[in-house]
């Protein structure tokens, strides 16, 4: 098609999208806050920031970013009212903006469980620049019963507020959550004990989620080694490597109380790769966790971090 021509077709597709969605109105079971009942709360700490959103009858909507994690979106009900499948997803214009043209995001998964609907940075992004717009984000779905479709909407009513509060809540959020430095390990090289800058900016991320996070009740560091070499030269290989790092850990201002510093020498391999043996994993242990967490060997989950 010429450009001539997609001009002239242009208006009837965008005419064509309007229809589809007003007779998608009229045939769909809708939900949606209204001008008198539309809230949206934010949730703040350093280690989360989330917006939510009652959508009565259906359930709620989120907006949530986790510390070190972009804005995400997800739906969350305990009715079961969507097939699960592809649903569809479009930004448009609430009922008092008549004449605004739809834009639509694209197909979604829709899902079986209590959080039918997750999405990504991209897709939250957009929800959340068309509610600052004054638009309305409404995904449509084949209904679980029924032959009419369900629509579920997010009402931008009292929206600005809230949104500008979460941009303030997000850029004080950690540049890690727990999730992401709960496991973690430390390389080295053959018979090293030295860290290196990379080693350095992560063991500064874990002593700064320490730091805020008071349910933290214990930091494990265990030094391991290969097989490269004596029992006895490897034991004390590894015992260098986990002081290393809990003297580091110790400089940055982390109560010794909180750690326990371990050396197994080359007792727990978890590969054949020596690369992958010369190691120091530091686990931090939070009020509650199972003791299992302890243990130091492979079936304690040292090969997993």
């Amino acid at each position: 098609m010429d450009r001539t021509r997609w001009f002239a077709a242009a208006p009837s597709l965008a005419g064509g999208l309007v229809l589809s969605l007003a007779a998608a109105v009229v045939n769909a079971e809708s939900y949606g806050a209204g001008i008198e009942n539309s809230q949206w709360y934010l949730s703040e700490s350093v280690f989360e920031c989330s917006l939510v959103h009652q959508v009565p009858g259906f359930g709620r909507a989120v907006l949530r970013h986790r510390a070190g994690e972009q804005l995400g979106f997800f739906l969350e009900s305990d009715l079961r009212l969507m097939r699960p499948g592809r649903g569809r997803l479009v930004i448009e214009a609430p009922s008092w903006r008549p004449g605004v043209d739809p834009s639509p995001v694209g197909s979604v998964q829709v899902s079986a469980d209590n959080r039918p609907v997750n999405l990504g940075a991209r897709e939250a992004a957009l929800i959340a620049q068309g509610l600052n717009r004054g638009m309305q984000p409404t995904l449509t779905r084949a209904a679980i019963y029924g032959d009419r479709p369900v629509r579920v909407s997010l009402s931008n009513i009292n929206f600005a507020g809230p949104w500008n509060r979460y941009r303030q809540c997000a850029a004080s959020l950690l540049p890690v959550n727990f999730d992401q430095i709960q496991r973690s390990r430390i390389p080295f090289a053959t018979g090293s004990t030295s860290l290196s800058q990379a080693d350095k900016a992560l063991l500064d991320n874990i002593v700064t989620y320490v730091m805020a996070d008071s349910t933290v009740e214990r930091i494990l560091v265990d030094g391991h080694s290969d097989r490269v070499g004596s029992r006895i030269d490897n034991r004390a290989l590894s015992e260098e490597r986990a002081n290393a790092v809990a003297d580091y850990l110790r400089a940055q201002g982390v109560d010794d109380n909180l750690l326990i510093v371990r050396a197994h020498g080359d007792q727990y391999p978890v590969s054949r790769r020596n690369a992958d043996n010369r190691r120091v994993t530091i686990r931090l242990q939070r009020q509650g966790d199972r003791p299992e967490l302890l243990q130091a060997n492979s079936m304690g989950g040292d090969a997993n971090g």
